[in-house]
Formats: structure tokens, sequence, C-alpha cells
């Protein structure tokens, strides 16, 4: 696989009400917006720079070596504030970006790879991103893990939070679903929040109405299909390790990074 030329953004914000000071909380004895930026920047990315709304975010990523800029406290979410940081940053309308989520340390460094070199070879989609199988059936009809259904050529037809694709003949019980079953291609896929924009696209996107799905579900990448926008989705076998929510899924990161040099995956 030809590494393409493409540069990391991480939107990080001090705010959270169900983990407060999230970004500043220490894994390892350093902040967890450190060590989601140490782990971007060995993917082979041309940059790496958080992008935030508050001062002391940028100074420990500043006193870390990592780059970090200062967008505005207003933006509604992650890919306004990046909007801004291209425009800042001057990158041409042709540079691939990559939003890896400030929250996100176990992530592999070569899955963010993989989705900027899905949107190199996809000159047709103004994004990618990423997906894995489902081998639960808990997943399967969990509102918090958002499915993903694609075409013959590995584009999004549509996000859901809802069980998708639903195979007609699956048993009534979910207790009795084997996923493993389940008609060849048509295995439910779990999507991966990382994201891989073009820069032209990504300044466009504030200005995008919002859609009606996107309201209905609380999924801002169907705002993107809903104005016939296209979206590629590489496939990945295994999931990524756990993100960081609350409290809980921070003793967890804590445990696994202690545990090993390369933790392992949930």
């Amino acid at each position: 696989m030809n590494t393409p030329v493409f540069h990391v953004l991480i939107p990080a914000r001090r705010a959270s009400t169900r983990l407060p000071d999230k970004p500043l909380l220490d894994i390892a004895g350093a902040p967890m917006i450190v060590r989601v930026a140490e782990r971007a920047r060995t993917s082979g990315a041309a940059s790496c720079t958080v992008a935030t709304d508050d001062t002391d975010i940028a100074a420990v990523c500043q006193r870390a070596g990592i780059p970090a800029m200062l967008t505005r406290a207003d933006h509604p979410s992650g890919s306004d504030r990046l909007a801004e940081a291209v425009d800042q940053l001057g990158w041409p309308d042709d540079t691939i970006v990559v939003n890896v989520q400030g929250d996100e340390p176990l992530l592999d460094p070569a899955l963010v790879r993989q989705v900027a070199h899905t949107l190199q070879q996809r000159p047709d989609c103004v994004m990618a991103t990423a997906a894995h199988p489902i081998e639960h059936a808990a997943d399967l009809f969990n509102p918090n893990v958002v499915k993903v259904v694609l075409d013959r050529h590995g584009t999004a037809l549509t996000f859901s939070r809802a069980p998708l694709p639903w195979w007609r003949d699956a048993p009534r019980h979910d207790a009795e679903l084997n996923l493993g079953s389940w008609p060849t291609g048509a295995q439910p896929l779990r999507h991966i929040g990382l994201y891989a924009y073009r820069a032209g696209f990504l300044r466009q996107f504030p200005r995008l109405e919002p859609a009606p799905l996107e309201r209905c579900e609380a999924l801002e990448q169907l705002r993107v299909l809903w104005h016939g926008e296209r979206i590629a989705v590489t496939i990945t076998p295994h999931a990524p390790g756990p993100g960081v929510d609350t409290a809980d899924d921070l003793a967890r990161v804590r445990a696994l990074w202690a545990s090993a040099a390369n933790p392992p995956s949930r």
C-alpha cells in the first residue's frame, strides 16, 4: 500500500459532562490528549496537530512537543473545529486530513493510515471512514453502536443506530442470533468514528444544512449522504481499542496501557 501524504488533526475541548477535564487526565504519566497525539503521529502523517479551545490543553501539548492551535469555543462539533483549523493552516483543498478523536488513546496508527489511503484511492468520495464486523448480538441491538451498510464498491449507503441490515429469516429471539450465519456479504458492520476528509469538503461541511435524519439519529455523517456526497468505508477485521467516555473507560484504558506496550483491542 502506497502511503499517501496526509495530515492528522485532533479536535479537543475541555468541557465534558461525564468526565470533567477529560483531555488532561493522566494515562501512564502523560495527559490523554498527548497519548492520543503520540500514537497518531506514528501513523506516517506529515503532521499531527491538536485543535482546541482551551489554553491549558494547548500548553500541555506544546510542552510535550505536540503542535497545538487555538480555535473558537463556540463550535457545535469537532468537524466545525477542524474546518477552522484547516483555514488557519491554509491547506489546499485537495489536502487529505484525518480526524482522530482526542479520547482514543489506543487507536491503531495503521488504521489512521488505512483510512487516508482509502480516501486517496476514491476520488469519487469526499470522505473515508472505517468499520469492522459485529460479532455479538448485544452490539447489534445497542443504539450506542453505530451500524453502517455498504454498496458493492464499499461506499456507505446509510448509517444508523438501529440493527442494520436485518436478516428477514433471522431467529425471533436475540439470544438465538448467530451473526456468523447471516447471508454472505450482509453481516452487520460497526462504524468506527475515524474520518478522512479532503480539506475543501471540510471547509464546506459546516455550511451544509443539517439533515432531518442527522437530527433524528444524532449522526453527523448522515448530513454528507443527505446532500448527495459519498463516503468510502474501509473494513478492518478487529475492533479498535476502547475509547474514553466515562471513569470506568479511563480505568480500563489505564490498565491496558500498563499491561502491554501495545494494548489489546476490545
